[in-house]
């Protein structure tokens, strides 16, 4: 069951650019069969996703992107999980009580920096239930701090003295796994390279996933090299899991070289008795 899909895509439900509605317009028309949507760390913006899905005669399935807490960008991606009071809900409520508590923290940074920005007007910015660091960058780039938001992130908002200073809080991989299992879904490792671990260290964690239920990698992703993604896919062959791939899509404005990917993956894994 080969279709064109894009399963790592962000809306306004947190770092997004659009609502989710909207993306699904622009997955719609970029011809793609399937799309996921996995917001980091909610699934506020899942339902209004599979509605507009609907609509338009795409399938969109529910997802969502968590923050494990063992590695730097150690993400895990969940899919096609049941909506409702599960435990995977519950965990996205400890995160955005997290992510809500650091906002102030970013801004105490920020001053300790001499950058002196409204929390109001990065709260406005963000519009929905996460406020994350690309609004921060945002805001930053309009008051004239910086000229990209790249440049926020790599002055700011993503150096090793703000990982010391401005923490949030985090699972562990395996409750972040277990979560997403326990409510029905499927899970899969997002973009490897960005934990920046050693290829003997990083197949030891696949192992690890897979013993608590990994089934996917992501072995497709703009910013691999072909070193990497070939790595991906030997580790996807050596732990029996399944290849997935995705865009990590935002929008223009926050993530400007990222368009939305149409991939042809194999799905039977994902579509097979879910229907969203």
């Amino acid at each position: 069951m080969k279709l064109f899909a894009d399963l790592h895509t962000h809306t306004a439900a947190s770092d997004g650019q659009y609502t989710p509605a909207q993306l699904v317009e622009l997955a719609q028309g970029q011809g793609l069969d399937v799309l996921a949507v996995t917001d980091h760390d909610t699934i506020a913006g899942t339902a209004a996703a599979i509605a507009a899905g609907k609509s338009l005669g795409l399938r969109v399935i529910r997802g969502v992107e968590l923050s494990a807490r063992e590695h730097h960008n150690f993400h895990i991606l969940g899919y096609g999980f049941q909506d409702g009071e599960t435990e995977l809900f519950r965990l996205c409520e400890k995160f955005r009580a997290g992510r809500d508590e650091r906002k102030y923290k970013i801004v105490d940074f920020l001053r300790g920096k001499g950058v002196d920005i409204d929390l109001a007007e990065v709260e406005e910015l963000a519009g929905g239930e996460v406020i994350a660091r690309p609004h921060f960058a945002q805001v930053l780039v309009r008051c004239g701090y910086v000229s990209s938001n790249r440049e926020a992130f790599d002055r700011y908002l993503d150096t090793e003295e703000f990982r010391q200073n401005v923490k949030r809080f985090k699972a562990d991989a395996r409750t972040c796994v277990e979560a997403i299992k326990a409510a029905g879904g499927k899970v899969s490792l997002a973009h490897p390279y960005q934990m920046g671990l050693p290829d003997d260290e990083l197949d030891a964690l696949v192992g690890r996933l897979k013993g608590w239920g990994l089934d996917a990698i992501e072995c497709y992703y703009p910013k691999y090299t072909p070193e990497q993604q070939r790595f991906y896919l030997k580790l996807a062959e050596k732990y029996h899991l399944n290849q997935s791939g995705g865009s990590d899509f935002h929008g223009e404005q926050v993530k400007p070289d990222i368009r939305l990917a149409k991939l042809e993956l194999e799905l039977r894994w994902l579509l097979d008795g879910h229907d969203g």
